[in-house]
C-alpha cells in the first residue's frame, strides 16, 4: 500500500513516464542518450519538487498559522529545561523557513526573554526539519532516511540548546537585544479561515520566490552526478564509504552553499543513487541548512563572537558525529 502511494503521489512515476514521452518522442532525442537522460531527469525532478513544494508548504502554512511567533513565544514560556528544548525544537519543525528567515524569529524570542537554550533549539531545528522536507525526503530517499533525518535533526537541536543553556552564554548576545529582552509578547489576534488561506498562499509565493533558483541549481547538480560517469566516479572516490573523511568533506562542502532543505534534496537524491552512505548525505544536508555562510553573517549581527563560535562548533561536531554513526548503521542495514 505504501509503495503504491509513494509511486503515485510522492515519486510520481507517472510524471517520469510523461517526461520520457516528452523527451524521447516529442523532442525526438535518442532514448538512453546522455543529453536525453539529463533533460528528462531535470524536467521530471523540477516539476515533481515544485508540485510537492506548493502543496506541502500550503498545508504546513495552514498549520503554522496557529503558531505565530507571538503565540509560539507564549507556549515556550511555559516550559523550562529539557522540556523547553524539546518543545522549542518541535515548534521549529512547524516553520518551513531557511535559516535566514528563522533568525528574525529567534531575535523576537530573545527579546521576549525566553531562555537562550530554548531559542537555540528552535534556531537549529527550524531550517533543518519540517513536514514538507520530510514528505519530499520520503519520496526521494525512502521512509528510513526521512525518519532518520527528522529524528537526528530534533536530537541535534535539543542537545545543542541544552549545551548552550548549561554554559550560561546570555552575556554574549548583542547588547541591544540583551537590554531589551523582557518585552511581554502579545497573543496574536485570531485569524479567520479566509485569513489562514491567504496567509498560506502568501507563504507559498514567498518561499518559492526565494528558493526556486536553488532548487534548479540543485537539480542540475543532481542530474550531472546521476548521469555523468566521470563526475559519478569522482563523487564516489571523494564521498564514498572507502574514504574515512567523507563525512567531514561533505560537511565542509555544505558550508559555502546557501540553500534550504529543498535545494539540497535533488543533490542528496543523486548521491543516494550513487551508493553514497546515508550519514554522508545527512551531513551534507545539515551543513547546508544550518551552517551556510550567509546565515552565519546574519547571526553575527545578534551574537557575540564567543557564542557564535560555540554555536558553530556544537552544530559542526554534532553533524559529523551523526554522519559517522549513520554511515556505520547504513553499512550494516
Amino acid at each position: 500500500m505504501f509503495d503504491t502511494f509513494n509511486n503515485i503521489f510522492l515519486k510520481m512515476t507517472w510524471l517520469s513516464n510523461f517526461f520520457d514521452v516528452v523527451v524521447y518522442q516529442w523532442f525526438g532525442l535518442q532514448e538512453g542518450s546522455l543529453v536525453g537522460r539529463i533533460i528528462q531527469f531535470f524536467l521530471y525532478d523540477v516539476v515533481k519538487i515544485f508540485i510537492l513544494l506548493t502543496i506541502l508548504i500550503f498545508l504546513v502554512s495552514l498549520i503554522q498559522s496557529y503558531f505565530t511567533p507571538e503565540r509560539t513565544t507564549v507556549i515556550l514560556q511555559k516550559y523550562k529545561g529539557i522540556k523547553g528544548n524539546i518543545t522549542g525544537a518541535l515548534l521549529g519543525t512547524l516553520t518551513p523557513f531557511c535559516s535566514c528567515s528563522s533568525i528574525p524569529i529567534f531575535i523576537g524570542f530573545t527579546r521576549a526573554g525566553l531562555p537562550l537554550g530554548i531559542t537555540f533549539s528552535f534556531l537549529i531545528s527550524s531550517p533543518l526539519v519540517d513536514l514538507a522536507s520530510f514528505i519530499i525526503l520520503l519520496s526521494a530517499l525512502g521512509w528510513e532516511i526521512a525518519v532518520i533525518y527528522v529524528i537526528v535533526g530534533i536530537v541535534l537541536a535539543v542537545i545543542g540548546g541544552m549545551i548552550i543553556d548549561k554554559n550560561h552564554m546570555e552575556e554574549y548576545i548583542a547588547d541591544y537585544l540583551r537590554n531589551a529582552r523582557h518585552v511581554d509578547p502579545l497573543l496574536a489576534e485570531s485569524m479567520t479561515w479566509n485569513d489562514r488561506f491567504h496567509f498560506a498562499l502568501d507563504q507559498v509565493k514567498d518561499i518559492i520566490k526565494r528558493v526556486w533558483l536553488y532548487i534548479i541549481i540543485g537539480v542540475l547538480i543532481g542530474a550531472s552526478i546521476h548521469n555523468l560517469e566521470a563526475l559519478s566516479d569522482f563523487v564516489k572516490i571523494v564521498l564514498g564509504n572507502q574514504n574515512p573523511f567523507s563525512v567531514i568533506i561533505a560537511t565542509v562542502l555544505g558550508v559555502p552553499m546557501y540553500a534550504d532543505i529543498f535545494g539540497t534534496i535533488p543533490v542528496a537524491e543523486a548521491l543516494f543513487a550513487q551508493g553514497i552512505g546515508a550519514g554522508t548525505i545527512l551531513s551534507y544536508m545539515m551543513a547546508v541548512t544550518t551552517l551556510s555562510i550567509p546565515s552565519m553573517i546574519l547571526l553575527k549581527q545578534v551574537l557575540k563572537p564567543k557564542l557564535l563560535t560555540m554555536f558553530i562548533i556544537i552544530v559542526t561536531i554534532g553533524i559529523i558525529i551523526i554522519g559517522y554513526i549513520f554511515n556505520i548503521l547504513y553499512y550494516f542495514m
